[in-house]
């Protein structure tokens, strides 16, 4: 996901690196950030929806959220598990 800023093409959730603040993620990655955080272990999707208030019921409703998961593990703020759970990185 990308944005323009003068002109030019800059990324909406930046990779996590020395002195990237959570505070520069979009509110809904900070706020999906948060709930992996609190949450006592790896989480699954679902376990995030339901913590966000989100609709479970279909699978195809948790889609989007588990794209963002995935991107917020791609850029370094989560760690993606082989069994499809999330943890924060430390």
């Amino acid at each position: 996901m990308t944005a323009r800023v003068a002109g030019r093409a800059v990324r909406l959730v930046p990779d996590r690196a020395p002195g990237v603040a959570e505070s520069a993620l979009p509110t809904e990655y900070q706020r999906i950030l948060g709930a992996v955080r609190q949450s006592a272990g790896p989480v699954a999707t679902r376990q995030i929806g339901e913590a966000l208030g989100l609709d479970t019921g279909m699978r195809g409703k948790l889609e989007p959220l588990r794209g963002k998961l995935t991107k917020l593990a791609d850029r370094g703020w989560l760690h993606k598990r082989p069994d499809g759970k999330f943890i924060v990185r430390p």
